[in-house]
C-alpha cells in the first residue's frame, strides 16, 4: 500500500462549488447527481454502482456488452446501462454529447475502472501484445473518457478518479509493463487536476491506489486465503462515495487509498483484505 497521501499541487481547485462542502454526507453530495462509471461488469464497477445509486446518484453503468451489463447490473434499480467501446475516442465523445443531452445539467462523476493485467518472468518477456492491451484497456479508456467528460466535470464541481496500483511505487521487473501504465495514469490524473485549478474549476481529479482488489467470488473460490493487503470492493465504493463529498481543495491532485480517503472523511475503516 502506498503511504501518505500527497499534498496538492499549485492548481487545486477551490473548495467553493455548490454541493462539495466538507460538512456535506456522501448521501447528500451524491443526490441527484449523475455519475458515469465506466468498467461497469467487474466485480468493483457493480459495487461501485450499487453504492453510488443507494447513495442517491443517477448511475449511468458503461460496458461493451448489452449482455454482460444486464447480467452484472440488472438487479440494481435506476441504473441506466450503456454500451460503448471505450477504446474509440469518437464513440466516447458521442456518448459523452448523448447523456449532456439525456441528463439535464450533464455528468458531475466520472468513475474509471476499466483494467486488466499482463505480466511476464521479467523485462525481456514484456511483450509488445501485452503492452498494446494494457495501454489500450487501462490508459486509452481514461485518456478518451476523460477527455470527453472534462468540460461536463468542469461545470458541474465534478470529480473524476480512477483506481491505481501500488506497483507504481514498487514496480516489478514481472509486471513492469503492468506498473509503467499504471504510473501514466497517476500522471494523467494530475494533469487534470492542474487543468481543472487552472481553469478556476471546482472540480478534482483523485488517484484512488490499491495493491490489488477482493470480491465475495474470490473469497468463495479460496476460502482459506485471507488476501492481505487487498481492499474490498464494498470498500473501494464507500471511498469513491465519500470523495464526492470532500471540498476540491482536499482531494484534486491527491494519491489516497480507499483507507486513506475514508479517514479524511471521517470514517473508521478496518484493515484492508483479511
Amino acid at each position: 500500500m502506498t503511504g501518505t497521501a500527497e499534498v496538492p499541487g499549485k492548481g487545486a481547485a477551490d473548495a467553493t462549488g455548490a454541493g462539495w462542502s466538507s460538512a456535506s454526507t456522501a448521501g447528500e453530495a451524491l443526490s441527484g447527481r449523475t455519475v458515469v462509471v465506466a468498467g461497469a461488469t467487474s466485480a468493483a464497477g457493480v459495487a461501485v454502482s450499487r453504492r453510488l445509486a443507494a447513495g442517491g446518484a443517477r448511475v449511468v453503468s458503461i460496458g461493451s456488452d448489452a449482455g454482460r451489463l444486464e447480467a452484472a447490473l440488472g438487479s440494481i434499480p435506476g441504473v441506466d446501462q450503456r454500451v460503448c467501446d471505450l477504446t474509440d475516442a469518437a464513440a466516447v465523445r458521442s456518448l459523452a454529447a448523448q447523456l449532456a443531452r439525456d441528463y439535464d445539467g450533464g455528468v458531475s462523476v466520472l468513475v474509471h475502472l476499466v483494467g486488466g493485467w499482463r505480466g511476464g518472468q521479467g523485462i525481456p518477456t514484456q511483450s509488445d501484445e501485452d503492452y498494446a492491451f494494457l495501454h489500450s484497456s487501462v490508459f486509452a479508456t481514461l485518456f478518451n473518457t476523460s477527455r470527453a467528460f472534462y468540460d461536463q466535470l468542469a461545470a458541474n464541481d465534478g470529480r473524476l478518479t480512477a483506481v491505481s496500483a501500488a506497483a507504481v511505487e514498487h514496480p516489478t521487473a514481472s509486471g513492469a509493463s503492468y506498473a509503467a501504465v499504471k504510473a501514466g495514469v497517476e500522471a494523467w490524473l494530475r494533469a487534470v487536476a492542474d487543468g481543472f485549478g487552472k481553469d478556476g474549476t471546482s472540480a478534482a481529479s483523485t488517484v484512488l491506489v490499491v495493491k490489488a482488489l477482493v470480491d465475495e467470488d474470490m473469497r468463495r473460490a479460496q476460502p482459506e486465503r485471507k488476501f492481505p493487503g487487498f481492499t474490498p470492493v464494498e470498500q473501494l465504493a464507500d471511498a469513491i462515495a465519500a470523495l464526492v463529498a470532500q471540498p476540491a481543495a482536499s482531494v484534486n491532485g491527491r494519491r489516497f487509498t480507499p483507507a486513506e480517503l475514508l479517514a479524511l472523511a471521517g470514517r473508521d475503516t478496518g484493515p484492508a483484505g483479511g
